[in-house]
């Protein structure tokens, strides 16, 4: 089973931002659509940013809280996908995990942390 590797997590005051990356081996990621999430503590885990092969985004329909803060991208050689996290909020707190859905494959998850 692939497996996802997220990185770029830490703690970080508000109002700051945060690069989070996403790959898989052998740079599987170029052909295969991904998609971030995020669990807060406590609450299940909530769908926010789709990534498409050419780079193009959308926005979850529940992800209404990041719009304007967070981006998503992907690399010049797509392997890499990117969740650019801006303003960022204490709310924001959440292990966030991509996840590439026609793979089934996961991540293990970086904790980011919003505090002052």
């Amino acid at each position: 089973q692939v497996q996802l590797v997220e990185s770029g997590g830490g703690l970080v005051q508000p109002g700051g931002s945060l690069n989070l990356s996403c790959t898989a081996p052998g740079g599987l990621l170029k052909t295969y659509v991904t998609v971030w999430y995020r669990q807060p503590p406590g609450k299940e885990r909530e769908r926010l940013i789709y990534v498409n092969t050419s780079g193009q985004t959308l926005f979850s329909t529940s992800a209404d809280a990041v719009k304007g803060r967070f981006t998503g991208a992907r690399g010049d050689a797509g392997t890499t996908v990117w969740l650019q996290m801006n303003d960022l909020k204490p709310e924001d707190t959440a292990i966030y995990f991509c996840h590439a859905p026609i793979l089934e494959a996961w991540g293990q998850g970086v904790q980011v942390t919003v505090s002052p």
